[in-house]
């Protein structure tokens, strides 16, 4: 997959054609939620993790594709952010291609539940360069479930993009693809066989640990993990002390959830070493983001250092005459 390109003009018709007919962006969610009961909600087809791979090869057009999948929650407080990623991605291809942070991006999009209790635990689009990517995002399905034990199944994401993915970018030029997953409670430790086979169609011959699955898929990709503040249990301190000790510094605090794209940009150009946090503001401010998202993904990335960036810690950028100050 890949082979296109994206258009900001064919985005914004897109989004008037949806508008003028009345339908929302995910009108697949819609549609499921108003004309079925519960027991028949399921996955979109193009989205079932069931026996499939994804692949993010390179094309003319994207001679040096690199892979970038984002995972985010869609459980309980977490399904605005699907919506959030919707109406912001030409901000994210604009930062990525138009300011050179990384080249050829293909984009994945999926979404996380809870294998434990939900009608759709896992959703995995294609790698894509072009408005395609918009259409995985419409077919996602925000199921708003969850079981309420401060867990979802992210686990299960880590699993599939550490076995399942194959990436040109690693294989031809040993350069590791981008994974980022976004939500607000803790994934569950074991990955067992039996949500492996029911998920994936795979057979194992014993339940993996979180930590195997997670060195697996360091050798593959830079894997970070976003915690919002929209969520439900934003400022819990065992949830954000799980992800520091599968992360560290790659878990990234985000204090404004409208600034998700943002921050997967600006993540991706310093960890390339494109940017500094400084370069980063400007660029930001540049696509006319909001001092206050600017202020927040700045935040975020200060934690980055080591194998996920290279920057030391910031201080709070105050907010002068609309813009954002200089580091203090």
């Amino acid at each position: 997959m890949g082979g296109t390109s994206w258009s900001d003009d064919f985005y914004t018709a897109r989004a008037t054609t949806l508008k003028d007919s009345g339908k929302s962006a995910f009108h697949y969610s819609d549609t499921m939620k108003t004309s079925t009961s519960r027991t028949a909600w399921k996955c979109h087809e193009s989205l079932d993790p069931n026996g499939i791979t994804r692949e993010a090869r390179d094309s003319d057009d994207h001679p040096n594709s690199n892979a970038v999948a984002v995972l985010f929650d869609v459980t309980g407080s977490m399904g605005g952010i699907p919506r959030e990623l919707q109406l912001k991605l030409p901000n994210l291809l604009s930062l990525l291609i138009r300011k050179g942070y990384i080249d050829d991006p293909q984009i994945l999009f999926g979404a996380v539940g809870d294998a434990t209790c939900d009608r759709v635990p896992l959703q995995i689009g294609q790698f894509e360069s072009g408005n395609e990517m918009e259409d995985d995002l419409s077919n996602i399905f925000i199921e708003q479930g969850g079981g309420g034990g401060r867990r979802e199944s992210y686990e299960l994401g880590m699993y599939f993009f550490a076995n399942k993915t194959k990436m040109d970018c690693l294989e031809k030029r040993g350069d590791k693809g981008y994974l980022f997953t976004i939500g607000d409670e803790m994934p569950y430790r074991i990955i067992t066989k039996d949500a492996v086979k029911e998920v994936f169609g795979d057979t194992l011959q014993a339940d993996l640990t979180i930590e195997e699955v997670i060195a697996k898929l360091k050798d593959q990709y830079h894997y970070f993990h976003i915690l919002p503040e929209r969520g439900s249990y934003y400022g819990d301190n065992e949830i954000k002390q799980t992800w520091v000790d599968l992360l560290d510094q790659n878990l990234l605090h985000l204090d404004n959830s409208d600034g998700v794209c943002e921050l997967i940009a600006m993540a991706i150009g310093i960890n390339e070493d494109v940017i500094d946090v400084d370069g980063g503001i400007a660029d930001l401010e540049e696509v006319g983001t909001a001092s206050d998202i600017t202020l927040s993904v700045s935040r975020a990335v200060a934690t980055m250092s080591g194998d996920a960036g290279k920057l030391s810690t910031i201080v709070d950028l105050p907010v002068v005459d609309g813009g954002v100050s200089e580091r203090l």
